[in-house]
């Protein structure tokens, strides 16, 4: 394996992605492999680049919001604006992501409560002569 390359094969034993997750990036312009014919070579920045995508899947960022926050890396700020935009979706992300365990606790609350509902009137009904 090149140090300065990746074949599609190479990243997708490295980063366990399927090559149509990798061509799926690529059309939506998150990744630019270098192209040679009908082969995908990935630079060191696409690899970057892939990390970022899948820390961004795994923490419920749309692709829209990863593609953007991606091509702030280039403003020449030292990604100031980058890391600030990065901190203000993360921040809406995670209020979202709490709303969906603060329902989601409610939901096992009540699931719970009509388990017991349901074993009691089941026990009761076992217990009565018949």
């Amino acid at each position: 394996m090149s140090e300065q390359v990746m074949t599609i094969r190479e990243m997708c034993d490295t980063y366990d992605v399927t090559p149509r997750a990798l061509r799926f990036y690529e059309s939506k312009e998150l990744l630019f492999p270098i192209r040679e014919g009908q082969r995908r070579l990935f630079t060191r920045r696409d690899r970057a680049r892939l990390t970022l995508i899948l820390r961004g899947k795994r923490f419920g960022f749309t692709l829209e919001d990863i593609r953007q926050l991606l091509d702030l890396y280039e403003m020449g700020d030292g990604q100031q604006t980058q890391l600030a935009r990065t901190l203000d979706v993360a921040r809406g992300r995670l209020a979202e992501m709490e709303r969906q365990h603060s329902d989601l606790g409610d939901a096992i609350a009540e699931l719970k409560d009509q388990i017991s509902w349901g074993e009691e009137k089941l026990a009761k009904a076992e217990t009565k002569p018949g």
